[in-house]
């Protein structure tokens, strides 16, 4: 078993790292005979435990395109499996990836296969990393497989980079509009609307409900905030995390114009990508559609992806018979599945789909962007353009007064 621990020498200096010991008392003799004073000595497995609920949120796409290209090189020059993940051990400055990599390090010490530790977190590798690295332990192949990975994993940070690149400033101008609004309604409005109530001035019927608004959101501020902050939350929660959610988004954004084109053709993206992976890797075809189905994200395209594996392939179709049947995939794409089966190359056909619809999702993002900014800027404009009419009409027939 794995301990790690942290001693000093006879000069006082701290040291730190692991051991293989049976139990305790193995490692205590181990750093005696060194000349080590023992500090700290954990068992690898309580490290496990205490990150193990936050594995999920602290390895980023980053670190996993760090950890399939440096893998590759690694088994590329030579280097055996259990030496490259004890160079990534000491490379990593992640808590959470020396972690990880600790756990594959116990996997391998103790014979256990490779690809498990991956599997104990799906929320941070995929089925289809998971089953590409475990085709590729059974064959073989890692280092094909990890050179794989680092390709395909880079293209989507790429893409993921893209996509939020051309929506920050739009949200940014939702946020800047929001805030705006809060301290209007929160500090001008209040006071102007009781210099009103103790005049005699009637303000125009638009004004009277502009400061009506403003005196309400002054007097439920914190409630109003953490209003925002809650439906915001559940938002997330709902169409990120709930199965109804997500269908409710996909009919949803399926009906609006641009919205509906860039939501099925990232979704067809991911198929292409996904799938010509795993067709790479070996797998059967049907099981490397059912993962493929799992990973698209757009429960539409999903269900159509379990009938082809399902109700097509397994009942003796063949694979462009299959994907003709269901209307949700454009015609170039059946098209293209039916031809290049025939040719024998789907593979490479598939891969140049993802590459294509990875362009195309990367240009509809910026027209929508470049449709959205004007509109966003007027509603702005005439958010403040009402608040000041509201304002300045009754402090001019205040003025006329005198």
């Amino acid at each position: 078993m794995l301990y790690h621990y942290i001693a000093a020498d006879k000069e006082g200096k701290a040291s730190e790292g692991e051991v293989d010991a049976e139990n305790l008392r193995g490692v205590l003799q181990q750093l005696v005979s060194q000349g080590l004073r023992p500090i700290s000595v954990k068992p690898i497995q309580e490290l496990k435990g205490a990150h193990r609920r936050f594995l999920g949120g602290g390895i980023k796409i980053a670190d996993k395109v760090f950890l399939t290209k440096y893998l590759a090189l690694m088994l590329r020059v030579g280097t055996d499996l259990l030496s490259a993940i004890n160079i990534l051990i000491v490379d990593f400055d992640s808590p959470m990836m020396k972690n990880l990599l600790l756990e594959v390090r116990d996997n391998l010490v103790h014979g256990r296969p490779f690809f498990e530790v991956f599997g104990r977190y799906p929320k941070v590798f995929s089925p289809v990393f998971v089953n590409l690295v475990r085709s590729a332990e059974a064959s073989g192949n890692l280092q094909q497989t990890f050179e794989d990975l680092s390709e395909s994993l880079t293209a989507e940070a790429e893409l993921r980079s893209q996509i939020r690149s051309a929506l920050i400033y739009p949200i940014l101008l939702l946020v800047f509009a929001l805030v705006i609004f809060i301290f209007i309604a929160t500090f001008a409005l209040p006071k102007i609307a009781n210099v009103f109530a103790d005049s005699t001035v009637q303000p125009p019927f638009f004004s009277r409900i502009v400061f009506g608004v403003g005196l309400f959101i002054n007097a439920h501020i914190v409630g109003f905030i953490a209003t925002i902050i809650g439906v915001t939350g559940l938002s997330i929660y709902f169409f990120k995390f709930n199965l109804a959610g997500r269908r409710f988004a996909d009919r949803a954004f399926g009906r609006l114009p641009v919205i509906r084109k860039v939501y099925r053709d990232l979704a067809i993206q991911r198929f292409a990508a996904t799938l010509s992976s795993l067709m790479k890797a070996g797998l059967p075809i049907v099981q490397a559609i059912n993962i493929t189905a799992d990973t698209v994200g757009y429960e539409e395209l999903k269900t159509s992806l379990h009938r082809i594996a399902e109700e097509g392939l397994s009942r003796g179709l063949t694979i462009g018979e299959s994907f003709r049947r269901e209307v949700i995939f454009p015609r170039v794409v059946t098209n293209l599945v039916a031809i290049s089966e025939k040719a024998g190359h789907l593979e490479e056909v598939l891969k140049t789909l993802a590459n294509f619809y990875a362009a195309n999702v990367n240009s509809l993002i910026k027209s929508l962007v470049a449709f959205l900014e004007p509109i966003l800027l007027i509603a702005m404009g005439l958010l403040v353009a009402l608040i000041a009419l509201s304002i300045i009409v009754p402090i001019y027939q205040l003025a006329t007064q005198f």
